[in-house]
């Protein structure tokens, strides 16, 4: 699959519900899946953080850096 090609809804389907992309159920991890934010096992719950991608785990680290933040603020 080429960088600059978006992934199919069938491929990202497939790639949801393959119980290897779960880590302890809770926690997506996919190395192919470019999204930042993909759908929870349970898609009407949300979405989750896939742990694959760098720039996602990134952007976690600053929210709860952020957090920190503002909590040691008070």
């Amino acid at each position: 699959m080429s960088n600059n090609k978006e992934p199919s809804d069938e491929t990202k389907s497939r790639w949801h519900q393959d119980p290897n992309n779960w880590f302890l159920v809770l926690f997506y991890f996919n190395k192919e899946d470019k999204r930042i934010f993909p759908p929870k096992r349970i898609a009407w719950m949300g979405w989750t953080i896939n742990f694959a991608n760098p720039f996602s785990v990134g952007v976690l680290l600053f929210f709860l850096f952020l957090v920190f933040i503002m909590v040691s603020l008070k």
